[in-house]
């Protein structure tokens, strides 16, 4: 296995903006690192425990994935609209400071299985990167491995990032901003994702589209 070309892959695959990140960088901002770690670390290794089971799985995977996309698109995107909802109201006012609460280091590993997008990357992967004379337990493993020591630096950079926005974002006013902004990503991609799953044409019948 070439771990190289490997590394890269998942480098750019999970440092580019997404919904894992996004929350992460909102996360940093509203409760500080030290909170935000445990999701970071559910995450990274969600990703891991995902990639690693597809691949042990890939053969039964691949023509299920294909029924399947449609309907990941749409619990993913729901939930992804619902935490673009939790997000914009975290800084009205009136809100309880002490009652929010981070992402779990639980949540973040169950995050990675409502994102069609990352579905499609840890299949895309084990089908580019998948060496046909080992075995697949032993394959897994391996791309587990890479998987959580590449995805966890780079994650954590938009964790890290939004401690250093919460400097600038003091002023409730900016903080509201920032939140309004992160949910309305959030929320796009969100309509994205389930509208790049529908069926050919299905999106040319929507008035406005």
């Amino acid at each position: 296995m070439n771990f190289v070309p490997l590394a890269l892959y998942l480098m750019v695959m999970t440092i580019t903006p997404g919904p894992n990140n996004l929350v992460l960088a909102s996360s940093g901002v509203r409760f500080g690192f030290s909170r935000t770690l445990p999701a970071l670390l559910g995450m990274a290794l969600g990703l891991a425990c995902q990639i690693a089971i597809l691949a042990v799985a890939l053969g039964h995977i691949k023509e299920l994935m294909t029924d399947l996309q449609l309907w990941l698109a749409l619990a993913g995107g729901g939930y992804l609209l619902w935490l673009a909802w939790q997000m914009a109201r975290a800084s009205q006012p009136g809100e309880a400071g002490a009652a929010a609460r981070p992402m779990g280091f639980a949540g973040g590993v169950l995050f990675n299985w409502l994102n069609p997008n990352v579905w499609l990357m840890s299949v895309n992967l084990a089908l580019l990167f998948l060496p046909s004379g080992m075995p697949l337990w032993q394959a897994g493993g391996l791309f587990a491995a890479v998987s959580f020591l590449v995805a966890l630096p780079c994650i954590g950079v938009w964790a890290w990032g939004g401690v250093a926005l919460a400097r600038f974002l003091r002023s409730p006013r900016r903080l509201a901003a920032f939140n309004w902004l992160m949910a309305s990503l959030l929320a796009g991609m969100a309509l994205w994702l389930v509208a790049d799953k529908l069926p050919a044409g299905a999106v040319d019948m929507v008035p406005f589209v």
